[in-house]
C-alpha cells in the first residue's frame, strides 16, 4: 500500500490550492524513504539504534499514524472554480399586444394641441404620471381607449372612443371607470341627478373646464342655479347662508354625486346633521335633548338656504313656531302650564325669552339655561 503511494503521479497544482494538499503523497513516500535508510543503516551498523527494539518500533508506528492522518485529510477533492452568471442581466422588454395599441398623450398632441394645451392645466393631465395603472389609465387614452388604429386611420373617429353623440350612461360609466373608486363618487349611480338623467358632462367639462379644482364647466353657484331655480331665489331673501358671496358653496352641504340621504346631504363622520360642521355648539349631547332637533332636523324650524324670517325661520313669530308642536292640548297631557297661565303680553310671546337654550340644555329640563 504505501508502495502503491510512492508511485501515485502527482497533480499539477491547482489555482488557489494549498501547497499541502500537493505534496501529501509525497510525504508518505518520503516516510517509506526513512523507514528504508534506516534499516540499511542498521545492517551497516551506521546507526546506533535498533530496529527491532520497543521503542523504535513505537516511534515507526506514530509516525506511519500521522502520516496516515495528514494524507486522509489533505485528500478531499479541490473545489472546482464556478462561474457565477449574474441573475439580474436585464432583459429586452417586450411590450404586450394590448401596450402596443397605445400612443401616449403627446402623439395627440401632434393632431390637438389646442385641447391638449388646455387639458394640460387640469387635474387629469396629472394621470400621465401614473405608472401603476398602465396606459389604459394614463392620458388622453385614460378617457378616450387605445390612440393606435385611430392614429393608424389618419383621425378616423370610429377608432376611438368620442364623447359627443354618445349617451349620458355611456359617458357617466366611462368616468366611473375611473372616478367609482372614489368615497365622493361611489354613490352616483343611486343619486337624484342620474335618476333624474343627468350625466357627468352635464356639469363637467374635461377640457375647457371654468372651474380647475372639480373640472366644473361653470362656476359655483351659478352652475347649481341652471337647475335649482328655487335655491336661487331663497339665496335672495335677506336672511340666507352666503353663497352668493361667495363664503359658502352648495357642496358644502350637498355631494352632488349622491349620499343616499335626502337632498343628497351630506353628513358628519359621526352621522350627525351637516348643519353641525359648522353650528358646533348646538350639537350636543346633552342632558336634556330637544327631541325635535334630533329626530326631524334643523329643517323641521329653519329654512336653510334663506328666509325672510330672522334666524332662518319658517315662520315670522317664534311662539307661532313652536305652538305647531306645543300646544295648549299636549301641554294639558303633560300637566304643565296650558295658555292663560303663560304671560300673553307681546314682551313675552317670544318663547325663546324663557326657553333659551331650545336646542339642547345640560341643567333644566324646560330648556330655561
Amino acid at each position: 500500500m504505501i508502495a502503491a503511494n510512492h508511485h501515485r503521479p502527482r497533480k499539477p497544482a491547482g489555482h488557489g490550492e494549498l501547497r499541502a494538499t500537493i505534496s501529501a503523497g509525497d510525504i508518505l513516500a518520503h516516510g517509506n524513504h526513512l523507514l528504508r535508510v534506516m534499516t540499511n543503516h542498521r545492517c551497516s551498523g551506521a546507526l546506533p539504534i535498533q530496529s527491532n527494539r520497543p521503542a523504535f518500533r513505537i516511534f515507526l508506528s506514530i509516525f506511519s499514524l500521522f502520516v496516515v492522518a495528514f494524507a486522509a485529510g489533505q485528500t478531499s477533492p479541490p473545489v472546482p472554480a464556478m462561474s457565477v452568471q449574474s441573475s439580474t442581466t436585464p432583459m429586452a422588454d417586450t411590450p404586450s399586444p394590448e401596450a402596443s395599441k397605445y400612443v401616449g398623450a403627446e402623439t395627440c398632441k401632434t393632431c390637438h394641441e389646442e385641447i391638449y394645451n388646455a387639458w394640460e392645466k387640469t387635474p387629469h393631465w396629472k394621470t400621465t404620471l401614473n405608472t401603476k395603472g398602465g396606459p389604459s389609465k394614463q392620458g388622453c387614452e385614460g378617457c378616450h381607449g387605445p390612440g393606435a388604429d385611430h392614429v393608424a386611420g389618419g383621425g378616423d373617429k370610429t377608432k376611438i372612443f368620442v364623447f359627443e353623440g354618445k349617451s349620458r350612461q355611456e359617458t357617466s360609466a366611462r368616468c366611473l371607470s375611473c372616478h367609482a373608486e372614489a368615497h365622493e363618487q361611489s354613490h352616483f349611480a343611486q343619486s337624484a341627478h342620474s335618476s333624474s338623467d343627468i350625466g357627468c358632462l352635464d356639469c363637467h367639462s374635461p377640457h375647457h373646464a371654468k372651474e380647475k379644482e372639480f373640472l366644473l364647466s361653470r362656476e359655483q353657484p351659478q352652475l347649481c342655479y341652471g337647475c335649482h331655480t328655487s335655491a336661487k331665489a331663497d339665496f335672495a331673501k335677506p336672511y340666507h347662508h352666503r353663497v352668493n358671496e361667495g363664503l359658502v358653496q352648495c357642496v358644502d352641504c350637498h355631494n352632488p354625486h349622491g349620499t343616499g340621504t335626502v337632498r343628497q346631504l351630506r353628513s358628519l363622520p359621526s352621522g350627525d346633521f351637516v348643519c353641525y360642521k359648522c353650528h358646533v355648539d348646538k350639537q350636543g349631547p346633552f342632558v336634556y335633548e330637544h327631541v325635535p332637533v334630533k329626530t326631524e332636523g334643523c329643517s323641521s324650524c329653519h329654512s336653510p338656504h334663506g328666509s325672510t324670517n330672522p334666524r332662518l325661520l319658517n315662520v315670522s313669530l317664534v311662539n307661532l313656531l313652536c305652538l305647531q308642536c306645543h300646544t295648549f292640548s299636549s301641554q294639558l297631557t303633560a300637566g304643565g302650564p296650558i295658555g292663560p297661565a303663560h304671560n300673553q303680553s307681546a314682551k313675552y310671546q317670544a318663547c325663546t325669552m324663557c326657553h333659551t337654550q331650545i336646542h339642547g340644555s345640560n341643567f333644566s329640563s324646560v330648556f330655561f339655561k
